[in-house]
């Protein structure tokens, strides 16, 4: 079980860096296969680890959360507004279940770890700007899609900070730079990022939802 744990961690990596020169060579197609397969590479470490089966609440959580950014990911495919407010949506939940997962944890709260109030404040200063490219982009209806999202995402970074483990708050940190790429690009350039721009925020994605589930995996 061991050497097939460590087989699925490698391809799963294999895979995330294939995804990553898949944005950056513009290869579509191959990229809408290998973008999912990360979380569910992730989904199987989670399993493989016997955590769900020895029913820790934590891993069963952890696992809704990267289901529904796996989701998230399928429903982004193309760059249509309808897809996009599905993503978020799908996401939403995502973020929700990591902030189950956090307080099932437990919040031990160390002194370094209140700092994540600071770190989600900083990230909430390019909101105005983000909201008005999304209000141009969809309307109303996505500019409070991404309001809602903003606040979701805001508590589990906080909440990951609290658990006082490194590698969750790094996770939840680089995650939630992620999202805050993407809104910065809404506001600059639509649903359609520049090439740079679009695998900074897949190598930021990958990495964030990586270290989140290393953290709650090495806590339990």
């Amino acid at each position: 079980m061991q050497s097939l744990t460590v087989l699925v961690a490698l391809l799963t990596a294999v895979d995330a860096v294939t995804d990553w020169a898949c944005v950056w060579s513009g290869w579509r197609r191959l990229h809408y296969v290998t973008k999912p397969l990360v979380m569910v590479g992730l989904m199987g470490l989670t399993v493989l680890l016997g955590l769900v089966s020895g029913g820790e609440p934590a891993a069963w959580w952890l696992l809704v959360a990267l289901f529904f950014g796996m989701l998230g990911d399928i429903s982004m495919i193309g760059s249509s507004t309808r897809r996009f407010l599905g993503g978020v949506g799908f996401f939403f939940v995502g973020h929700l279940a990591y902030a189950v997962t956090f307080l099932t944890l437990g919040l031990d709260a160390p002194a370094w770890s209140w700092a994540g109030f600071a770190a989600a404040v900083a990230l909430a200063i390019p909101m105005g700007r983000v909201l008005r490219g999304a209000r141009q982009m969809g309307g109303t209806p996505v500019a409070a899609a991404l309001a809602a999202y903003s606040l979701v995402i805001a508590s589990m970074l906080v909440l990951a900070w609290l658990t006082g483990s490194v590698w969750i708050a790094a996770g939840a940190l680089v995650f939630a730079i992620s999202d805050t790429l993407i809104g910065l690009n809404l506001a600059e350039h639509g649903n359609e990022p520049p090439r740079l721009t679009d695998v900074a925020i897949m190598t930021t994605y990958h990495v964030g939802q990586a270290l989140i589930t290393a953290g709650v995996l090495l806590a339990l």
